[in-house]
């Protein structure tokens, strides 16, 4: 029995083991950079990312300035490669056609496969190919901004590369930053992944219509992320079966409701 969530599981919830594992454990991440590159100091590391982060945040700034002007709630959804990103993306635009106006920029190493997927929805869609790039950043995104067809008061999906490590350190100007997680993947990838969960603001547990079929723990996916972000939001969601999509919708347009009384606050001031 998962001692978690009372699920009958039997599978080894990794919350629960955090010691290290002595001579079998190397570990290249424990200096003050958080990683290492033969030959390099951790000075000149640190150096080196404080240069890049701060010429990328003056591009998000820029981005977020541009965005909040419109009134548009811009989302950077990041995940792992097959988590089902898209394919909920997909189902979230026909769903969302009517109801609330949208447009898409796709991050991907190669092709415009997903783009065109978007752009079969009525959404308009630009694809950012990054080639050896393994992460979008903000002034990728502002090109892309300068091309594409906003809307006033609308959303903007943003969709990363697929990638758990990169895409954590670079703002892109969203003011959401969402992570998928679907259950074909381990319970434990908040913990493996850290960085990016504890920069998101939003947890979509994805491809739940799977759990029957998986050794999956619900809480101790949630457990674990809000171990690394005790403030982390948690949604349960099924593109192929549509189960969650409604909350996940009235997450959406709850989040539009607070940016624009934020932005009618920020006015008055």
């Amino acid at each position: 029995m998962c001692t978690v969530c009372g699920c009958g599981g039997s599978h080894d919830h990794k919350h629960e083991q955090d010691h290290e594992h002595g001579e079998s454990h190397v570990h290249f991440g424990k200096g003050e950079a958080g990683t290492s590159v033969p030959g390099m100091s951790q000075t000149r590391l640190i150096q080196i990312e404080a240069d890049i982060l701060g010429k990328n945040r003056s591009y998000a700034e820029r981005n977020r300035s541009l965005l909040a002007d419109k009134g548009v709630l811009a989302l950077n959804l990041v995940s792992s490669p097959g988590s089902g990103k898209t394919t909920l993306l997909v189902e979230t635009l026909k769903r969302l056609a009517g109801r609330l106006p949208a447009a898409v920029i796709e991050g991907d190493q190669q092709t415009s496969n997903d783009a065109d997927r978007i752009r079969e929805t009525g959404a308009p869609a630009i694809q950012i190919n990054t080639g050896k790039g393994c992460h979008l950043d903000a002034h990728m995104v502002g090109h892309a901004l300068e091309k594409l067809p906003l809307e006033e008061n609308s959303v903007l999906f943003i969709e990363n590369v697929g990638n758990l490590v990169c895409p954590a350190g670079f703002d892109l100007g969203e003011a959401v930053r969402a992570v998928i997680l679907s259950v074909t993947e381990g319970e434990d990838k908040p913990l493996k992944y850290p960085d990016i969960f504890a920069g998101a603001d939003l947890m979509i547990l994805n491809k739940t219509d799977l759990l029957p079929h998986v050794d999956f723990c619900v809480g101790a996916a949630v457990a674990n992320a809000r171990r690394v972000n005790p403030r982390i939001q948690v949604l349960q969601v099924s593109a192929r079966s549509g189960e969650g999509l409604d909350s996940w919708l009235s997450w959406l347009e709850g989040a539009m409701k607070m940016q624009a009384a934020a932005a009618t606050g920020l006015a008055a001031e």
